[in-house]
């Protein structure tokens, strides 16, 4: 939701908007969240499953058919003719725009979003497939030194590399082909019942992920560092409140982490930007940080109380919140025109609409597929016992814990 209104106010109440941002970005702190969140819910995920398989079956049906169905409505304008696409694809060819936007990763494939918020799904990918990596060789459990290593480079090496220098150098067509290439080797691989394949498919997954956000990243390496370094903060968390490591040792890593990610956004501002720039960027650059922190550490503290139902729901179809909120202004922009003055009405015009269509997407489109998924990975857990595959651990064990999966990731 801070996001959805970080957009909403440029159309809806730009004045106000625009003394907010000097100092705080709603939208870099939704996200934040947003990556803290994942990194505490996603391994877990992964680990109740038992297997990489019914893991991948959860995630993609999870995003997947939301995704699809905003993409469509984003391009229905431009294929009736009545708008054009969003700014920066018109000089890439369909089959290129479209298999970056299927293997999730666009945002570091040098291809523009076709919907703005989706270059967050690139950094899911990523974290999902380093998650991956980390299961299948047995070292998922050293996520505190994971995200300490993963921040101090942001900060020492983050900026050495220029965006996207990998298709800059290459050509964007041949890397989005090679990415798709690799990305559907590595998840084959690791979903195969035989262990040599899985592990060696979760590698070369993980590798593909370092590899791309190091040295082909549209926002920089230092500030995609920076983000999986908060998201492996979020997994030593889980990893603490479950006893699999010391709260020590996750307290000294968030510590770091939360640290260095201040101190990264601090050095390559001042190092890529003019000093008026610098400044306002590390104002509201430390200030989300903290504040994303903040509000997750509240959260953890609170964890056992009871929550109430109009924020447990907002919960529920956030994702739909999340994905559909560019395309509503979208229409709202075609229809009703950008006001030059704060219009609070249709502000709150505007957040009521976006709710009710959020509860039915979630209700009919979200919700069939997550059945689905359920349906999917109990099949194949029925079939790896039947089969008596001791290499395939048996998922069903917690199974109905899914039923709350239903967060942003």
């Amino acid at each position: 939701m801070m996001v959805a209104l970080h957009h909403a106010t440029y159309y809806f109440t730009p004045q106000w908007r625009a003394g907010l941002v000097d100092w705080f970005d709603p939208g870099l702190y939704g996200v934040l969240v947003f990556f803290l969140v994942s990194g505490y819910i996603v391994p877990a995920s992964l680990e109740r499953h038992g297997q990489v398989r019914s893991f991948w079956i959860s995630r993609l049906l999870r995003i997947y058919p939301l995704l699809m169905v905003a993409c469509a409505i984003t391009m229905l304008p431009f294929l009736l003719g009545v708008r054009g696409l969003r700014a920066g694809l018109e000089g890439y060819r369909p089959a290129t725009a479209v298999l970056a936007h299927l293997t999730m990763l666009q945002d570091v494939l040098a291809v523009p979003n076709v919907i703005n918020v989706l270059w967050t799904l690139s950094y899911e990918m990523l974290f999902y497939l380093l998650v991956v990596a980390l299961f299948v060789t047995g070292t998922h459990r050293r996520s505190a030194p994971i995200a300490v290593v993963l921040v101090t480079a942001a900060v020492l090496a983050g900026g050495i590399v220029p965006t996207v220098a990998l298709s800059g150098t290459v050509g964007i067509g041949p890397i989005v082909a090679l990415t798709a290439l690799v990305l559907a080797t590595a998840i084959t691989g690791a979903v195969s019942a035989r262990p040599v394949l899985r592990t060696g498919g979760g590698i070369i997954g993980g590798a593909l992920a370092l590899v791309l956000v190091s040295v082909n990243s549209r926002i920089g390496s230092w500030e995609g560092l920076v983000i999986l370094a908060v998201m492996f903060t979020g997994t030593a968390l889980y990893r603490a409140e479950n006893r699999q490591i010391s709260r020590r040792a996750a307290a000294l890593s968030s510590a770091l982490v939360l640290t260095g990610a201040i101190l990264a956004g601090a050095w390559h501002a001042q190092v890529s930007m003019s000093e008026a720039q610098a400044a306002a960027f590390q104002v509201y650059w430390a200030g989300s940080v903290l504040l994303a922190a903040l509000t997750f550490a509240a959260a953890w503290v609170l964890r056992r109380r009871r929550i109430p139902a109009w924020l447990t729901g907002l919960g529920t179809i956030s994702f739909s919140l999340y994905l559909l909120h560019p395309v509503l202004l979208m229409l709202s922009d075609q229809f009703g025109g950008t006001p030059h003055h704060d219009d609070a009405l249709r502000l709150v015009v505007f957040v009521f609409v976006l709710v009710m269509v959020s509860g039915l997407t979630y209700r009919y489109v979200e919700v069939p597929f997550q059945h689905l998924g359920r349906r999917l990975i109990q099949h194949s857990a029925r079939t790896a016992r039947q089969t008596g595959n001791p290499a395939i651990p048996d998922p069903i064990a917690g199974l109905q814990a899914q039923a709350s999966d239903s967060l942003p990731s």
